[in-house]
């Protein structure tokens, strides 16, 4: 991850940066826009972009590349774009900041407080800022990738106190706010969160005091935005992307394509606000933006498409998500042709909205060529994302019943993951449980019950018994052993899942309510009381009516189950606004075909 921070600060003048800043601003939008699982279409389209500026080519295949960290290529559109200005506005000159030591000397800058007197045209400010800034950020990268997390820490550190200094002594400007920039993005780099809060929040104050006008503070803005959707605070994303976008379509215009980054940040922070209308809105600003610009079958386009369609797939808009991720196909069928790795990828996508529309068995066509194409290409047979594709097409032809055909794909995952990490590691757990699942599928619980002992037998080599991990397994492992009959020792361990669960995510969370319900079946069976069994059931619906509304089929169905025990136990009067309100779900959801 780290071998790529030294490429922030690369000077635009040996990037040809005149007909490639657009290009560049979109690709560093990629991965600070989209989890790894929403990348699965656009990972190879950045590989191949990049690859003319990077000495190991990324458009080998589909793996994932230790390129594609969203830190990194967050940062590397910050000196791209503030070095193309051409009227800057300086408040003060700047002598060398760094002492040989590589931390910020807090005595060193020479102000000029005088606002009349601000440099408007000297560009020495910004080349040496930017050379310090580099030089900050290459020694805190060459840390990283050398294994010395500790000594990045304490240079950052040691920064962000000489920073501070002339923040308390009433230094409050833009080279400040540059400064606590590049420290919070090279904590970020390090994982480390709670850092990167702190700097934030002061940071943020600094910038509220900045004028519009500012250099550099676009970028500072939308590395904000960034780093604040990040961390889930997307109120906050949204008006750092909003602000950044103002200030450049007063410098650019309302068509420029520099406006890409910002628009897609805002876009993703609606969508996750809940204010999908207004996000796909921005969604098509972009887009127009970039057919206006590049014209309709550009590489670019890919990604807004792709955060578009995916975005409408999650609002039921199947049709129009459909749209989208074909354009995605025709685009990438005409630059590289109908067997490229990036046709598969993004036919996996067209799958899922099939399954969206219930087209199940379009959906397994799609997915079948999608991995040919993979197995044809120079993908390695343990590539995460072939694995993901085996994974959800097995699902899909258990779906409608091929269940021995999923079984093969499923038995194919497992069989690779032990070639190449060994028998009974730990990576084997995800296949050895999905396997049983199919095995009981199948009414064959006596293999499903080996391969389940065999998962719980790897977990607790390596996880304490209470973990919560373990308890997956181990409740399956329940399930299995209550439809072979051996209802006491299902008892057992379906007591040991909700203990484990209990104390892992809370007495009202999901995973509880699914220990609960299961625990209801084996202890009926059992005998136990009643009462009980009531009880358990009505936790069970207040947790569902939580977590999936008042009128979810989840809560249909243990309303159902209510509604059984209050007759067994005689609870006339009481179960009649139960039975009113389970009619009114029942008519409801009596068309619904799950998928």
């Amino acid at each position: 991850m780290a071998h790529e921070l030294t490429r922030y600060f690369k000077t635009p003048t040996r990037l040809a940066m005149d007909n490639l800043s657009s290009l560049i601003s979109i690709l560093c939008s990629l991965f600070s826009h989209f989890s790894l699982s929403e990348l699965l279409t656009a990972t190879t389209q950045m590989a191949s972009l990049l690859s003319p500026w990077t000495s190991t080519s990324l458009n080998h295949c589909c793996r994932t590349n230790e390129a594609c960290s969203s830190t990194q290529t967050m940062l590397s559109f910050y000196s791209f774009r503030f070095r193309q200005r051409c009227n800057v506005k300086l408040c003060f000159q700047l002598s060398r900041a760094f002492s040989g030591s590589g931390v910020l000397n807090p005595a060193a800058p020479e102000r000029s407080r005088n606002m009349g007197n601000c440099l408007k045209s000297d560009m020495s400010y910004i080349n040496d800022l930017e050379e310090q800034l580099h030089e900050l950020f290459n020694e805190v990268s060459t840390m990283i990738k050398t294994g010395k997390r500790n000594d990045a820490v304490d240079l950052l550190q040691a920064n962000y106190e000489a920073v501070k200094e002339q923040i308390d002594a009433g230094f409050t400007g833009i080279e400040e706010a540059a400064v606590l920039d590049v420290i919070a993005l090279g904590h970020m780099a390090l994982g480390d969160l709670n850092k990167v809060g702190s700097m934030l929040d002061l940071l943020s104050k600094i910038v509220e005091g900045l004028k519009n006008d500012e250099p550099l503070l676009d970028s500072i803005l939308m590395h904000m935005g960034s780093v604040y959707e990040k961390m889930e605070e997307f109120e906050i994303s949204f008006s750092s992307y909003n602000r950044a976008l103002a200030i450049m379509e007063r410098e650019y215009g309302d068509a420029s394509s520099y406006l890409i980054i910002p628009l897609l940040g805002m876009a993703k922070a609606l969508g996750c606000l809940g204010r999908a209308t207004k996000s796909i809105e921005t969604y098509h600003r972009a887009i127009s933006i970039l057919e206006s610009s590049k014209g309709e079958e550009n590489e670019e386009l890919v990604v807004p498409l792709f955060a578009l369609g995916n975005l409408l797939l999650k609002e039921r808009r199947a049709a129009d998500a459909e749209t989208a991720f074909g354009r995605i196909i025709n685009i990438y069928m005409k630059l590289y042709g109908e067997n490229d790795v990036k046709v598969g990828l993004a036919l996996c996508s067209l799958a899922d909205v099939k399954c969206s529309k219930g087209n199940i068995d379009e959906a397994i066509v799609l997915y079948r060529k999608a991995l040919q194409i993979l197995k044809d290409s120079e993908c390695a047979a343990d590539d995460k994302v072939m694995e993901k594709m085996r994974v959800d097409l097995a699902e899909l032809l258990h779906l409608v019943g091929r269940d021995g055909e999923g079984r093969a794909l499923l038995e194919e995952c497992l069989l690779i993951t032990e070639k190449f990490n060994g028998k009974e590691h730990p990576s084997s757990v995800t296949h050895l449980v999905n396997l049983a699942t199919s095995y009981s599928r199948s009414k064959n619980y006596a293999e499903a019950e080996k391969l389940l002992r065999i998962s719980l037998r790897i977990m607790l080599k390596t996880l304490p018994p209470d973990d919560q991990s373990i308890s997956f397994p181990m409740l399956h492992l329940a399930v299995a052993l209550y439809n072979l009959n051996r209802t006491d020792e299902a008892e057992k361990y379906a007591l040991e899942v909700l203990r484990i669960r209990e104390k892992a995510f809370g007495k009202d969370s999901l995973p509880v309510g699914e220990a609960l319900d299961c625990l209801v079946s084996i202890q009926s069976r059992l005998g136990k009381d009643d009462d009980e069994l009531l009880d358990h059931l009505n936790r069970v619906l207040k947790i569902q009516e939580k977590a999936f509304g008042g009128d979810s089929e989840e809560v249909m169905e243990t309303l159902k189950k209510i509604v059984h025990y209050m007759t067994r136990i005689g609870l006339k009067h009481e179960k009649l606004p139960l039975q009113r309100r389970l009619s009114r779900l029942r008519d409801k959801h009596k068309q619904a075909v799950k998928f």
